[in-house]
């Protein structure tokens, strides 16, 4: 364990005494306690939750309402149950109590509907990670994590520990992505995505303050704009609802480990939290040890992330404020393939909604960013070193990329019930981006290239939701107008600058409709269906800038336009006590879809072009389950076919979708017995894909298994420990052209320390 890790835990240790009361003032003893839930009419309600003051499930009721758990006493429970509203229950002694019907609209879920509706109301496909989902999962980083959810993944298969930032992109129903994400990240209705390229900084947000993550398949574009073709991910944010201290330190193979804080503090109206993270790990060589050489060294990350939340709540309103900072150092494999990454965010903005279920949300927010990156060919020649060497002898430094970018922008929407089963939904928003790029390409003659573009997408939308029983109908509609604007680009060559030809500037108005019915049968039974356009403006790297994984180039191209996708899915619904499952069926297709097209496969490095080609379709099903079997024992997960292929135009007509596999499940399974503690199981399989546009380059089908156990020493201590791939599988990640691999098998184990008043 590194001495900052021991040193950290141990000052967590002396500090519990002082942060916290003894043990007689916090319990009085544990007890076995009973407890009896029914609804206001005195019938029992199955299925119940009861979740402890740390969000702990203590129990599930059965089918007579009736539970039994083992709690220290006093004990501050809370209980959920699907159509209730929530109730806190303190117990001493067994108890009984009864819950409420949830108003309408604000029984679930929320979707990307941007309203709360229940899992039969809603027409789209839509899963919840929950905090125990999350901080149950074997693995470190968020991405790796969503993983639990089948047709889940990113640009490639490999984790953003170890993984190129430029490849970081996410891919939802089957439709692949190039760098840039054909899905849209969100924190509280702030993009994440970032603002040159569309990849996604997954290790951005201390661990300990996210609270769940919601992922929306299928297009949303008629809500949040660009990038939401695929659907949309919405990260949830703790709130300071308690004082609470709350720290984390684990450490494991490879190198890894993770340090994390979260101090929060509740005063009457006011609340305060702070949060951040230490993350790190020394890595593995990804090339595949049949192809490896002297230039390939451990791709590794060492990343710094923190976040301050302060906020008032008077009545119906609530202000708040959020400052955040990230600053990250990768190694991408070879001596010279570097990169860094420096970001700063900021948020204000305010929440109202009164006793008749009307609300208005309005957020301002901006970031900058700095980012450093660089690039070089590998040489087969043999080096001066080893003249014997005939493989990746060293390699050739070619470029030296320093793009920067401002971000502000501003959401306001707002919503009012005008029946009991009538809602409308309206909001206006404006996204700003502005663009510097630095970039040297060396050599006996180096050029500097600078590059400043602005960005701008204005959109108003609205929607309205009726609930007709059975019947649930929404209808929504946007139109953005996205600006590509002010380019500019000077090229330097030695002391002589000289003007570039003009560069493509265009704006364009884009429509974008959806609507969306679903009919409930009977009480645990609903049908679906929901139709979309969407679209994806080209971000100012597809645009204007050259990027680099491995030895494949990407040229980039000022003419590329917006993609625009239509589609529709249908599905069944079932929820009953034991669980939900949910089948559907997707299909669609993207027009002018921005690829990466092979134009050398025989240079080096390889060189691709960004195109606008004909069209690309993905169709398939997806079924997914959340099933609890026994009060101590849940099942979720699921799985997706989709047949992702180039429809339309004169480049790899019928190719597959690269990084698309046809096949892909996901089983997780957890255990919670209060004696021994957790266990949990993550499995996940995936057929083949390809890694090229033109399916040269085949990667093939994998199968994972990991594990988390978990056990609590007391109401301030759990130790936990985790293994990934425990198998030890050999999992390729990309072709480039040479075989990179994911990470052997690792282990890790860690502390949690919980101290609150």
């Amino acid at each position: 364990m590194p001495r900052h890790t021991a040193i950290w835990m141990g000052c967590a240790l002396i500090l519990t005494g002082w942060l916290c009361p003894g043990p007689s003032s916090i319990a009085q003893g544990t007890a076995r306690l009973d407890l009896s839930v029914t609804d206001s009419s005195g019938a029992p309600i199955a299925g119940a939750k009861v979740l402890d003051a740390t969000g702990k499930r203590l129990g599930r009721t059965s089918a007579d309402g009736q539970v039994t758990f083992t709690c220290n006493v006093p004990c501050h429970t809370l209980i959920e149950a699907e159509g209730f509203a929530p109730r806190s229950l303190t117990m001493t002694g067994n108890a009984s109590t009864s819950l409420d019907l949830a108003p309408a609209f604000q029984q679930t879920t929320v979707t990307a509907y941007r309203a709360p509706l229940g899992e039969l109301e809603s027409p789209a496909s839509t899963r919840l990670l929950t905090e125990t989902a999350l901080r149950s999962s074997a693995a470190v980083t968020i991405d790796d994590k969503m993983r639990q959810l089948p047709g889940v993944e990113l640009f490639r298969r490999s984790s953003s520990l170890v993984a190129n930032p430029t490849s970081q992109g996410i891919s939802l129903r089957g439709l692949g992505s190039t760098s840039a994400s054909r899905t849209l990240l969100t924190l509280d209705d702030v993009p994440l995505n970032d603002p040159v390229g569309g990849w996604i900084h997954w290790d951005e947000q201390p661990d300990l303050a996210v609270q769940g993550v919601e992922v929306v398949r299928g297009g949303a574009s008629d809500l949040y704009g660009s990038s939401a073709i695929g659907g949309v991910i919405n990260m949830e944010m703790a709130r300071p609802t308690t004082n609470l201290v709350e720290l984390e330190s684990t450490y494991g193979g490879e190198g890894t480990y993770l340090e994390s804080l979260r101090a929060q503090a509740r005063r009457g109206p006011w609340g305060a939290m702070l949060a951040g993270s230490a993350l790190g790990t020394e890595g593995y060589i990804q090339e595949a040890p049949w192809q490896r050489g002297p230039v390939d060294i451990a791709s590794n990350v060492h990343a710094q992330n923190g976040l301050f939340l302060a906020e008032h709540i008077q009545g119906p309103l609530r202000v708040f404020m959020r400052v955040s900072g990230f600053n990250e150092a990768r190694a991408n494999g070879t001596p010279f393939q570097k990169n860094s990454t420096r970001l700063w965010r900021y948020v204000t903005g305010g929440d109202w909604q009164n006793l008749h279920g009307a609300a208005v949300n309005l957020r301002l927010y901006g970031s900058a960013e700095h980012y450093r990156q660089t690039f070089s060919s590998i040489s087969n020649l043999p080096d001066f070193g080893d003249p014997s060497c005939s493989l990746r002898c060293g390699e050739i430094p070619k470029k030296l990329a320093e793009p920067a970018d401002n971000e502000l922008g501003a959401t306001l929407h707002g919503n009012k019930p005008l029946s009991p089963h009538f809602l409308l939904l309206g909001g206006v928003d404006s996204h700003d981006v502005r663009v510097w790029d630095h970039e040297t390409t060396l050599g006996t003659k180096p050029v500097l290239t600078t590059t400043s573009v602005h960005q701008r997408d204005s959109a108003a939308y609205i929607e309205a939701m009726a609930t007709l029983a059975p019947w649930t109908i929404i209808g929504s509609a946007r139109m953005d107008w996205f600006q590509n604007y002010d380019v500019r680009q000077n090229l330097l060559t030695g002391s002589t600058w000289t003007p570039a030809p003009p560069l493509p500037q265009f704006d364009q108005h884009v429509f974008d409709p959806r609507l969306g019915i679903t009919r409930k049968v009977a009480s645990h039974w609903a049908l679906s269906a929901s139709g979309f356009r969407a679209f994806r403006a080209p971000t100012p790297s597809e645009l204007y800038r050259a990027t680099q994984v491995g030895s494949k180039l990407t040229k980039p191209n000022g003419a590329l336009r917006s993609e625009r996708a239509t589609g529709w899915e249908a599905g069944v619904t079932t929820q009953q006590n034991w669980g939900m499952i949910r089948t559907s069926y997707f299909l669609t297709q993207i027009n002018r879809p921005i690829s990466a097209v092979t134009i050398n496969p025989n240079s080096s490095p390889i060189l691709l072009q960004r195109e606008n080609l004909g069209q690309i379709e993905s169709r398939g099903i997806s079924i997914d389950f959340d099933l609890a079997p026994q009060y101590w024992l849940s099942v979720n997960g699921g799985y997706q076919y989709a047949h992702a292929t180039v429809t339309r135009g004169t480049q790899d007509l019928g190719k597959w979708i690269p990084e698309v596999a046809r096949n892909m499940a996901t089983l997780n399974l957890r255990a919670v017995r209060s004696r021994f503690g957790s266990l949990s199981l993550q499995s996940r399989l995936s057929g083949r894909q390809f890694d090229d546009d033109a399916n040269a380059y085949l990667l093939h089908g994998y199968f994972r298994l990991d594990a988390y156990a978990e056990h609590d020493i007391g109401e301030r201590y759990r130790l936990f420990a985790a293994g990934e791939n425990l198998s030890n599988r050999t999992i390729e990640v990309a072709k480039t052209p040479t075989a990179t691999l994911d990470m052997p098998r690792v282990a890790r184990f860690g502390l949690t320390i919980r101290l609150w008043r």
